[in-house]
């Protein structure tokens, strides 16, 4: 399939941006979306959305749609959009646990929800979600990280399960520690070689 229509959540990133110029550079056409006010920067056969926030359905469903309208439909949806904290449970509070919810998870559903009418349509639709391996097992201080990203691991096999039979796949890729500014400040003696 070529000339694919592509959204990117949390496309401003530093993954994002990778994630949504690998498909430009096979030709396809990317919507990046992204709580970001402004794009750092511009991408070939794509359009940007800038300040969204993907946990306000109607935000999300406008993105889509816009998406859609331009680009002929949408085929795949890849939820790159997140966000880390570390804080130990005891030493922290509720609000590290709603916002790792909010954009980890809630961001998630709010934007494949919104997508999979387009998706139903495409020939072959695929939902990417990238979770994380302390999904899978959690270190200290990433409790509410961990548990916002077992949701969206959680989300992806309900998802494969609902769409079982149908033209759309949901996987998700589990990545461990990425070398970014943020992560490099937040875990500076991380191993992001792995």
């Amino acid at each position: 399939m070529s000339e694919r229509s592509i959204m990117v959540t949390g496309g401003f990133g530093v993954l994002g941006r990778v994630v949504a110029a690998a498909f430009a550079d096979q030709g396809d056409r990317v919507a990046r979306v992204d709580f970001a006010p402004v794009a750092p920067d511009s991408i070939a056969r794509g359009m940007d959305f800038a300040g969204i926030d993907l946990t306000d359905t109607a935000m999300a469903e406008r993105a889509v749609a816009d998406a859609a309208n331009a680009h002929g439909g949408v085929d795949v949806l890849v939820n790159v959009a997140g966000g880390f904290t570390w804080q130990t449970v005891e030493d922290g509070g509720v609000d590290a646990w709603e916002k790792m919810f909010a954009m980890n998870l809630l961001s998630n559903m709010t934007i494949t929800r919104a997508a999979l009418p387009a998706l139903k349509r495409s020939p072959a639709g695929r939902i990417v979600n990238i979770g994380a391996q302390a999904a899978v097992q959690a270190g200290a201080g990433m409790g509410a990280y961990a548990a916002s990203k077992a949701g969206v691991h959680r989300l992806t096999e309900a998802l494969a399960a609902e769409l079982a039979g149908s033209n759309i796949t949901a996987n998700a890729i589990l990545p461990s520690i990425i070398d970014t500014p943020v992560n490099r400040a937040d875990m500076p003696d991380a191993d992001t070689a792995q």
